[in-house]
């Protein structure tokens, strides 16, 4: 860390215990305003506002990685998807507010109808339908396949509309329950991701794993970020009534 950048982490750290900044980061006093907006000036001072200015900063692609891409599903990438238990779905509604969900289910529940089209069962939930609501605005959607102790993915790009057809539905029933919504990708482009981002985090390796109670809760952390009495984990953690119903 630079002496400009340990100085704005001592006055941040002040700011904050001082009270001058809330708990969502937002500055309530003099000092705290000083110092996010010099950080803001000197960050934007550096952004990157060209595609050449990009490519300066990273490098050019070659022409094999920038044609790496195809419109359609191979039976080799068509196993990944049936062996994958869980995967990414990237959305954005109209003014391009953007939300990713994270999706888990048994492997090969995902319905390759054609080469270019897949069906998503979608499973209980919260009923905040952010994903679903972004795609009834913009169709638009972003994919990443994983499978556990692969370190490769599997992206897959494309236009999105919800169905309730209900032959498709109940093939995709689990344990009785057929879902009340299918997702429907129309396939733009499909292609690997390399593992390097697996391996530089290690993320299938057990001895890099943390000890989940040593994490906080979603219960706990939900009541900092409303403000709230931190929870009574006396008892345990993690025990969340949802986790006995997931279908």
């Amino acid at each position: 860390m630079d002496k400009h950048a340990q100085v704005h982490r001592i006055c941040y750290d002040a700011a904050r215990i001082t009270g001058e900044f809330d708990a969502s980061g937002e500055g309530r006093g003099e000092m705290a305003t000083e110092v996010k907006d010099d950080l803001m000036m000197r960050l934007r001072g550096g952004a990157v506002t060209t595609i050449e200015r990009l490519y300066a900063a990273n490098g050019d692609p070659s022409q094999a990685i920038l044609d790496k891409h195809t419109t359609y599903l191979t039976p080799l990438v068509e196993d990944f998807i049936a062996r994958s238990p869980f995967f990414l779905i990237a959305t954005a509604d109209a003014a391009g507010n953007c939300d990713v969900s994270p999706k888990g289910d048994t492997p090969g529940v995902v319905r390759v109808l054609d080469p270019r089209t897949i069906a998503i069962p979608d499973r209980l939930g919260n009923r905040r339908v952010d994903g679903h609501r972004n795609i009834l605005e913009n169709g638009h959607v972003g994919l990443i396949f994983m499978i556990p102790n692969v370190d490769e993915t599997l992206r897959i790009n494309g236009r999105c509309f919800i169905t309730t057809e209900p032959d498709l539905l109940e093939s995709m029933a689990i344990k009785g329950k057929t879902p009340k919504l299918a997702m429907v990708v129309e396939i733009d482009e499909v292609y690997m991701h390399c593992a390097r981002s697996f391996l530089r985090s290690g993320l299938w390796k057990p001895e890099t794993w943390p000890e989940a109670d040593s994490i906080p809760t979603m219960h706990a952390i939900n009541c900092e970020l409303k403000d709230l009495p931190p929870p009574d984990e006396s008892l345990g953690k993690r025990q969340e009534e949802y986790r006995s119903r997931l279908f």
